[in-house]
């Protein structure tokens, strides 16, 4: 079966446990050393800044929950799903996305950074478990792990940052308006072009840059874990007041005006609307007074359940309303999400964005986690390839030119924890 292939053949194990490819894949992901870093890299707050907030371990767990369901539910193979969910943000650097975006500056040289493309590096190539092929995963995790199925070359087109799952428009409207975040103009991809031959062999027999219905899946998850949960956390720090969205009207209408930039293809008048119906929402209107207690925390927990629910569901049903009960799978169908769940979850999403990750005093420590991975790749290219560690030396010494060294020192800062940025950066610098 083409889609249980590995990129290297292994010897088939028999252990009298009778597991599938898949099920050996997810064993993988799971004792992997880059899955165990994730407890220590950031997902919207800086990682051990607070023991009830979310890392990107706890993020990926629980996309993997999300994806797993909404997979089973529409007929694909659920641990195809699983290992798409735990392994979509291997390749994310220390500091989340502002990382990505220190990371993207100083590797021009060599193609850039995008912590999906990175992903994909780590998968096969920097994971030790079969040389020459990282974790040498099949080719349908492979492909259901590749949200951005194109290099970067792609960008020089207008269409701009994600290809979406499929939206389901509104009457008169068009079905190929954008649905992925776009957040602050972020552009992305899901290849360097010296991990072109791999991603090759696990696109065989995709059309163009059409997207597997598992990773598709595994986005609309991504994107749902995040927004609820992130608005969870939110609300539970003090971070996030509905009870003021529901005071104020000028603040909302910044709100939307915040998420139509970011996040949503929809109007503020529009999204303006949806969030008037969101926030009397039964499940979310009791947050308007939230206060810390059990109750409260009670309150909110079922608030995150129903919401998760809701967005599972409705795609769910427009999926199998659009493409048949199935089982559908792989190329037979494609995730439709409705249009006013899509925009609520962009709601959730820029209440996130607006009150925590645009927060007052937010931008000094951003800066400084900028300065320090900036600083961290300068020292390391200038001390390669002593500086860097045993799994990397040897890749700085087998390459070719100079940027392919760049690509190497990019790999070792891309690869540490918050902590461990910080670390190798007063260690190395002395700030």
């Amino acid at each position: 079966m083409i889609e249980a292939e590995r990129f290297v053949p292994e010897p088939r194990k028999d252990t009298g446990h009778g597991r599938s490819p898949f099920e050996r894949d997810r064993a993988r992901v799971l004792h992997s050393a880059a899955f165990r870093r994730l407890a220590a890299k950031t997902q919207v707050h800086t990682a051990g800044s607070d023991d009830f907030l979310r890392t990107r371990l706890t993020h990926s767990l629980e996309v993997a929950q999300i994806a797993r369901e909404m997979g089973a539910r529409l007929g694909c193979d659920p641990d195809v799903v699983d290992v798409a969910g735990l392994a979509h943000d291997l390749g994310h650097p220390p500091f989340g996305h502002n990382g990505e975006d220190a990371l993207d500056t100083v590797s021009q040289a060599c193609g850039g950074f995008e912590g999906n493309a990175q992903t994909l590096r780590v998968l096969t190539r920097l994971e030790a478990k079969i040389d020459g092929a990282g974790l040498n995963l099949t080719r349908a995790s492979l492909d259901a792990t590749c949200k951005y199925p194109w290099p970067r070359s792609w960008l020089n087109s207008e269409l701009g940052a994600e290809r979406p799952a499929r939206i389901e428009p509104a009457a008169g409207a068009e079905a190929s308006q954008p649905a992925g975040p776009r957040l602050e103009g972020r552009r992305k991809f899901g290849v360097y072009g010296d991990d072109a031959e791999i991603f090759a062999w696990a696109r065989e027999g995709a059309a163009g840059e059409a997207r597997c219905l598992e990773a598709q899946v595994m986005d609309w998850a991504d994107d749902v874990a995040y927004s609820v949960h992130d608005v969870e956390d939110g609300v539970h720090g003090g971070y996030i007041a509905l009870g003021r969205l529901l005071a104020d009207a000028g603040e909302r209408a910044e709100l939307c005006a915040d998420v139509a930039a970011a996040y949503s293809a929809e109007t503020p008048g529009d999204l303006a609307e949806v969030l008037t119906d969101l926030l009397a929402d039964p499940a979310l209107a009791p947050l308007a007074r939230y206060d810390g207690s059990y109750r409260a925390q009670a309150a909110l927990k079922g608030a995150t359940s129903a919401q998760i629910g809701r967005f599972v569901a409705a795609a769910v049903e427009a999926t199998k309303a659009e493409s048949g009960e199935g089982p559908l799978r792989r190329y037979a169908a494609d995730l439709v999400v409705p249009r006013l769940i899509r925009a609520q979850c962009a709601l959730l999403k820029g209440m996130a964005l607006r009150y925590v990750m645009r927060r007052e005093g937010a931008e000094l420590w951003y800066e400084r986690q900028r300065e320090i991975l900036t600083e961290l790749v300068g020292a390391l290219a200038d001390r390669a390839p002593d500086g860097l560690d045993p799994i990397f030396a040897p890749l700085w010494k087998a390459a070719p030119d100079d940027a392919s060294r760049l690509r190497v020192v990019i790999d070792q800062v891309a690869s540490l924890t918050d902590p461990a940025a910080v670390a190798w950066h007063q260690r190395l610098t002395g700030g």
